[in-house]
């Protein structure tokens, strides 16, 4: 998918002025006081927002004015509060596209995309509908109760940066060194702050998806075995239900894994979802334009971590200036794409298990049809035997006269012959059909 740029200006709100001469910038605007209470902002359209402090407290929310939604604003220094917002509000602070919100509305409740734009990444992952920008994340529908876990992990994750940021600045309040960055924070929370937030929404809808498979496969090989002991119309419409959901299912994890599958292909896209590399940079020209008197500026740049190396400061440093650089993106993608891969292996699985089963049913049912035939056509031969006798009996029933009516004691003679040309004449098509092979053994 193309990536166009956004020419959407930020709100008011959002602006910060240039900084004057410096001999050095700091890559990352410094957390507010933690005063416990954040100041809430005004709605575009005079509808009424209520702050939440540092611990994650929400206040109640004003009536819902005409076309505004519920969002819930967490930064990166833990702060979070709930916010009514028309599409206007979110456009003009995040900058993106009004096609992007259509993405994040109802009709497209089951699709999933990670779309980068200039300054923010709209994430739809199943019922995880956010933008989140460098410094910020908007999640719609915070209360929903699938979307209950996602808050509850980011609000950790957000309170652990925030206790990082708070004591080094109280070292350097104390007359110590501002610490780094990558020894500030754990290994853990070294990735930058936008994907720190997909990490933890890939996560979440991969830990879901899971349970889902789980609950299903439960559910699914005692009602086949059941079915394949006893074919009933109740069990093979508990089948029917059980292949009608494992299709859906199937269909949500294929849209998850093709999505991210799409990312790894595309460096290109990959690079755009960089905010904080995107805001660094922007900073950087920013404090070159600014800076007339100081020879040259120092800045320092958070530690990006790779999964699977430790590296210097200045290599981060160097590989935060290459645009082509997706290396920690990629192998983030990479393992939830495998563990995305591992659950829809199992959802075939299943699904070879249901068509194992419904095979082996029908064999069961073929076999049962065959007896069927078999056991007519041996009905049928005894039926043709038995009409020859009635045949010799109709004969004899006629008023015709006959030399064998007049001799005595040939009845119990002639009915005995009869009988036993007629069960010889069944035995002879019998011995046939069966070598013929139309008769089992």
């Amino acid at each position: 998918m193309g990536r166009i740029p956004c020419s959407f200006c930020r709100s008011s709100s959002r602006c910060r002025p240039k900084k004057a001469a410096q001999s050095s910038l700091s890559p990352l605007p410094q957390p507010p006081p933690q005063t416990g209470v954040c100041s809430p902002p005004i709605n575009n359209n005079g509808s009424g927002l209520v702050g939440g402090g540092g611990g994650g407290a929400m206040g109640k929310v004003k009536k819902k004015a005409g076309g505004a939604r519920l969002w819930m604003r967490l930064d990166r220094w833990g702060q979070t509060e709930l916010i009514e917002w028309d599409k206007s509000a979110i456009i003009r602070r995040a900058a993106i596209p009004a096609r992007d919100l259509r993405i994040l509305g109802p009709v497209f409740s089951q699709s999933s995309n990670i779309l980068a734009r200039e300054k923010a990444m709209v994430v739809s992952l199943e019922f995880i509908k956010a933008i989140v920008t460098a410094e910020e994340v908007l999640l719609l529908d915070p209360l929903c109760q699938e979307v209950i876990p996602f808050v509850d992990r980011l609000r950790k994750l957000l309170a652990k940066m925030s206790s990082s940021h708070v004591e080094n600045d109280v070292n350097v309040s104390r007359g110590g060194k501002r610490l780094p960055v990558s020894e500030a924070v754990d290994e853990q929370y070294e990735l930058p702050f936008e994907f720190q937030v997909l990490e933890i929404a890939l996560e979440v809808v991969c830990i879901y998806l899971d349970s889902t498979v789980k609950d299903l496969e439960r559910d699914a090989y005692p009602v086949l075995d059941e079915l394949a002991m006893n074919v009933s119309t109740k069990n093979l419409e508990r089948v029917r239900s059980l292949k009608s959901n494992l299709t859906r299912i199937l269909a949500r994890v294929q849209k998850v894994r093709d999505e991210i599958e799409h990312l790894l292909d595309d460096n290109e896209d990959m690079g755009q979802l960089y905010l904080t590399r995107k805001w660094m940079q922007n900073q950087q020209s920013d404090a070159s334009l600014g800076v007339v008197a100081s020879n040259s500026t120092t800045v320092t740049v958070p530690h990006l971590r790779r999964l699977s190396s430790t590296r210097s400061g200045s290599a981060v440093t160097s590989n935060l200036s290459d645009d082509n650089d997706v290396e920690d993106l990629e192998m983030l993608l990479e393992a939830y794409f495998m563990q995305l891969d591992g659950t829809r292996n199992r959802i075939l699985s299943v699904r070879e298990y249901i068509d194992d089963t419904e095979d082996y049913v029908n064999i069961q049912l073929d076999s049962q049809r065959n007896e069927l035939i078999q056991f007519q056509l041996t009905l049928t031969i005894a039926s043709f035997a038995i009409a020859v006798e009635t045949l010799i009996a109709g004969l004899f029933g006629m008023n015709i006269p006959c030399i064998l009516y007049e001799t005595n004691g040939i009845f119990e003679y002639f009915v005995g012959g009869a009988s036993a040309g007629c069960l010889l004449i069944f035995l002879l098509i019998f011995g046939y059909a069966r070598w013929k092979k139309l008769l089992g053994s």
